[in-house]
């Protein structure tokens, strides 16, 4: 099974929060990747840096990022995942992020696990796969869908 990576979990690596090679380890036989838009909510940070050598040391740590793991489009799978979850959730009356929505329609088109520190919200997506790479969590949990909102 395959593995998407949620940009938390590589905020905390960065931060030195999180052992990267450690979650990693062992689990060669699995495919690990990146969503463009992870990939630009990490650049995202990079051009938001206030000091030029803080920039440069995030600029550094996400091209190593992005020549790291292979990156997984936008395309007419995930768009259809996407608008149905987004509809799906909208009319139970839970919504999640707009970047989150993305991966969650990724991972669902694509059937991979999401790995992520901010479990809280992924955990709103029904059939969605959440792993837990938070500071003191660990272990993949099935989504479990929201009860509806009255109306």
């Amino acid at each position: 099974m395959g593995v998407l990576i949620d940009s938390s979990v590589l905020i905390d690596y960065e931060r030195g929060r999180l052992d990267l090679a450690g979650r990693l380890a062992g689990r060669e036989q699995e495919e690990f990747f990146l969503s463009v838009v992870t990939a630009s909510e990490l650049l995202h940070g990079v051009h938001r840096a206030a000091r030029s050598e803080l920039r440069a040391r995030r600029s550094a740590f996400v091209e190593a990022i992005l020549d790291r793991f292979p990156m997984l489009p936008v395309d007419l799978a995930t768009a259809r995942a996407h608008a149905q979850l987004w509809a799906e959730l909208s009319s139970d009356g839970v919504l999640i992020g707009p970047h989150d929505l993305w991966l969650a329609a990724a991972c669902i088109a694509n059937g991979l696990t999401m790995v992520t520190a901010n479990v809280r919200e992924f955990s709103r997506v029904p059939g969605l796969l959440v792993e837990s790479w938070g500071a003191s969590e660990a272990g993949a949990t099935p989504a479990t869908p929201s009860p509806r909102r009255r109306r």
